[in-house]
């Protein structure tokens, strides 16, 4: 058991997925993604989007997409501010972004001309094998159902589709080092996700994992740059990275 300020993370003895209990109510957690939340998305949005970037090269995603059949559309959920779907719809695909902080997406659709559905994944209701590609990136972790989450991400993906899935590491070293300080031990966070248990509810939820990459040996600040570069192409290179990013093919 990990506690932490007025909540608490536990281990399933069975399969090792990590989580909060007691499970918040998530219409109370839902409640916190508004003007604090939008201010934070905006403050931030072109370091998030720089790291999405990265991430995107790292699975080789230039390449990837060429092969794909039909039209290229592309889905960000939890897409925030629109950054990234903005830059995707210049690179010329049919672009859209889901997210439930409705002044974050409001920003979006009035400053980049973006399309983004205000609410969850579910509530938009997207027609069957409507993307070939569904991004999310440190979203997986925040809602109440991964499962069933999982579930209408693949229900949306066409066939041949590509499902781009980042969350942090539980099992990484910087989770291992800092314990209950661990930047993403926050009470945000439903569910924490080493490779190992990410993989397996991937794979159990009807996709074929293709890619694992993980990143961030030490977070900035915390370690002069001589240890912090070195730190960070071991974990890149031994997979103890702070975030894993799965790149899956829908079965």
């Amino acid at each position: 058991m990990l506690a932490c300020d007025g909540f608490a993370f536990v281990r399933c003895s069975s399969c090792s997925l990590v989580y909060q209990n007691p499970r918040p109510v998530f219409e109370d957690v839902r409640r916190r993604y508004a003007g604090q939340y939008f201010a934070y998305e905006l403050e931030n949005e072109r370091v998030f989007f720089g790291l999405m970037k990265l991430g995107l090269r790292d699975i080789g995603f230039n390449e990837l997409t060429r092969a794909l059949p039909g039209p290229r559309s592309f889905l960000d959920i939890g897409c925030a501010t629109g950054m990234l779907i903005e830059s995707m719809k210049g690179d010329g695909w049919d672009a859209r972004g889901v997210d439930v902080c409705r002044e974050s997406a409001e920003y979006g659709i009035a400053h980049r001309g973006v399309s983004i559905f205000v609410g969850t994944l579910e509530e938009a209701r997207f027609p069957a094998e409507s993307f070939s590609i569904i991004h999310f990136s440190h979203l997986i972790e925040h809602v109440p159902d991964p499962r069933g989450f999982l579930g209408e991400v693949r229900r949306i993906l066409a066939p041949q589709g590509y499902a781009i899935i980042t969350t942090p590491n539980v099992d990484g070293f910087q989770a291992r080092l800092f314990g209950k300080a661990w930047r993403s031990a926050i009470a945000d966070h439903l569910t924490l996700f080493s490779k190992r248990t990410l993989g397996k509810l991937i794979t159990e939820s009807g996709f074929e994992i293709r890619q694992t990459v993980t990143w961030g040996g030490l977070a900035a600040g915390t370690a002069p740059d001589m240890i912090k570069k070195p730190m960070d192409l071991l974990a890149k290179k031994w997979g103890f990275g702070d975030v894993v990013l799965c790149l899956a093919a829908k079965r």
